[in-house]
């Protein structure tokens, strides 16, 4: 298969990219910078923010391969902090990066998925997509849109045999920890003082978290099903267990819950 990943310089999209040029794809993986090349790894130099550098991007794939058979949207970055002190620039890098250079991709790839009357989109969400956690909450408002813009997509595509399967990762350990860009305004941390500790207890947990090549591993068993399903959980069983919480549970409840958790 030729399979187009978004963001392979580290993390999940490096994992993912090995893997599946080990297993004989054939692989494209995008970079915004020079990195070490993975063996079997075509690498694509675009930022996924620029709409028309990402369309260009796509037909030198086509050019080459002919098609497109599966896209990774998995691009993407973090910004921590109170949503009330996040910036105008904030706000707008997290949202371009993870929501808006995801539709440049799919809207670049669409028209040959449908000529070819195949492919399947797998788009990186969150569980922070299914929930809003506190001191990322522009993080979760973008996974948010992708959830809701997959969901549509879905129904839209479906007519063409195209595939959309939206992944909600828990807590990983990878690079996004060190490289969140986090709130630095003393006032913020003034004001809610349970900010730091909160966030403390966020970077803990990915730390601690699961490594990205069992993350790596599902995509490649999401590729290789012939009917998957709309959505996977790939976390601990605890986090697993918050989600199906969050669906069955009151809201009220649930808030006082992951209130609790986060030490607020």
């Amino acid at each position: 298969m030729v399979i187009l990943i978004t963001g392979v310089s580290s993390g999940f999209g490096l994992e993912t990219a090995r893997l599946l040029a080990q297993e004989g794809h054939t692989v494209y993986g995008t970079v915004r910078r020079e990195v070490e090349a993975l063996p079997g790894v075509h690498y694509l130099k675009v930022d996924v923010r620029d709409r028309e550098a990402v369309k260009n991007t796509v037909q030198q794939v086509v050019d080459k391969e002919g098609r497109i058979d599966v896209l990774v949207n998995n691009a993407g970055m973090g910004i921590g902090g109170p949503v009330e002190f996040a910036t105008e620039e904030e706000i707008r890098e997290q949202m371009d990066a993870n929501f808006m250079g995801l539709v440049h991709f799919v809207t670049a790839v669409l028209p040959f998925m449908r000529k070819q009357g195949s492919g399947k989109i797998i788009a990186m969400s969150s569980i922070g997509g299914v929930m809003g956690l506190p001191f990322q909450g522009f993080y979760s408002a973008s996974k948010f849109a992708i959830e809701g813009y997959c969901e549509a997509l879905r129904l839209e595509i479906q007519q063409f045999g195209i595939q959309v399967v939206v992944v909600r990762p828990g807590d990983f350990s990878t690079g996004f920890t060190a490289s969140r860009k986090k709130t630095p305004n003393t006032e913020a941390m003034q004001v809610y003082q349970t900010y730091a500790e909160s966030m403390n207890k966020v970077e803990h947990d990915e730390t601690g978290g699961l490594k990205p090549q069992v993350l790596a591993r599902k995509i490649s068993q999401i590729i290789r099903k012939e009917r998957p399903r709309h959505g996977y959980v790939v976390a601990s069983f605890e986090q697993r267990l918050s989600v199906l919480m969050k669906r069955i549970l009151p809201a009220r409840w649930f808030a006082k819950i992951l209130g609790s958790y986060y030490k607020l």
